[in-house]
């Protein structure tokens, strides 16, 4: 066979994706591990039925519906014009380095960061560089902002809480850093907000002083949602009318924009396991921590953990338990999400396990 016309860069590369296995506790991608109840699912039953009957015709192209609900479930004063949504957050930054990225264009984060970020550059064919975080996960503001002046990047991408690290960013830096993009844009990814420790700020709370400012957020992991594949940003309208020019034609089906809907109509009962949720991960941090792990503070739902020597024996060491999380972040370390009780029992139980068997004990 001829062989296909690939772009050079792509050959030999490897789809992303986690692992789906299937093994009793899975807790290496982030999800609400809690389902919709039955009144959501009889909610979202009856807006598909309803959508369905106009299967004909192409959805509202400017889903004009849901940015009216999600400009009025983020508040902040935020208004439906200054909201997007697309097929998932990863959808929505990519349409941002459609518009904003580009030949000859340069994109940057600090490292580790979301592992996703590269390859809608590289999609985009946008440049890529990283910087390093503090050995905390955190951002030095100064060492940030020199970087961003040395470099002058067009798109800034930085997750808050970062994942995979779940470290969220100081009001401060965030604004440094948009002070210091005159022409170009600093996008705050929270797809953990929801699951940020009390008292840590929003970067929604900063948009009305920086217009170059754009903060994403996804029903994915706060709302249990994620295989309806929504997510959506904050940003100066003028953002928003940017996006409006690379996406592609009807990019919300009427189905995805019924269900996402009908979330939010539940919005306080889906958001119900959030403070569980946040009570178990910081059951969970305090716990490996006595055990002797070093773990990164977290604001989302998931914690990061280590050090090993061969984190890989470790995690096949779980998973031959039963227990599924994720290799990502830095050499040495683990990802676990945080699941219900009995799941997060059965995750202490088999690291327990792996560790009297083999050398990785702390």
């Amino acid at each position: 066979m001829t062989p296909l016309p690939l772009r050079e860069e792509l050959r030999g590369l490897e789809p992303y994706g986690a692992p789906q296995l299937d093994v009793p506790v899975r807790l290496n991608v982030n999800e609400n591990p809690y389902p919709p109840s039955p009144a959501v699912v009889a909610d979202i039953e009856r807006a598909v039925a309803e959508a369905a009957r106009e299967l004909n015709r192409y959805p509202d192209r400017e889903f004009v519906a849901l940015r009216e609900a999600l400009a009025a479930y983020l508040g902040h004063g935020i208004t439906p014009a200054q909201v997007w949504a697309a097929n998932g957050s990863n959808e929505v930054m990519l349409h941002l380095l459609q518009a904003f990225g580009g030949p000859g264009r340069l994109a940057l984060s600090f490292a580790p960061t979301y592992s996703m970020y590269p390859e809608y550059a590289r999609d985009t064919h946008t440049g890529w560089e990283v910087g390093q975080r503090e050995e905390d996960f955190t951002l030095d503001p100064d060492r940030a902002v020199a970087l961003v002046r040395a470099r002058r990047p067009h798109v800034v991408l930085l997750p808050s809480p970062n994942n995979p690290t779940g470290t969220a960013l100081a009001p401060e830096v965030v604004s440094a850093l948009c002070q210091e993009l005159d022409q170009g844009l600093l996008v705050v990814d929270e797809a953990y907000a929801e699951f940020r420790r009390a008292g840590t700020p929003s970067a929604l709370e900063l948009l009305p002083h920086h217009p170059n400012l754009v903060v994403t957020r996804t029903m994915s992991k706060a709302f249990a949602l994620a295989g309806a594949r929504v997510g959506y940003l904050a940003a100066a309208p003028e953002v928003c009318d940017a996006l409006r020019v690379v996406r592609l034609p009807y990019h919300l089906s009427a189905v995805t924009q019924a269900v996402a809907l009908a979330a939010l109509r539940h919005a306080d009962e889906l958001l119900g396991a959030v403070d569980d949720l946040r009570a178990e991960r910081d059951a969970t941090v305090d716990w490996l921590r006595a055990q002797g792990w070093t773990v990164a503070d977290s604001d989302a739902n998931f914690a990061l953990f280590g050090t090993f020597p061969d984190r890989h024996a470790v995690w096949q060491g779980l998973l031959d338990r039963g227990v599924l999380v994720r290799e990502t972040g830095p050499d040495g370390w683990l990802r676990v999400s945080i699941g219900t009780g009995p799941e997060m029992a059965a995750f202490r139980d088999a690291l327990t396990s792996v560790t009297e068997t083999t050398e990785a004990a702390p």
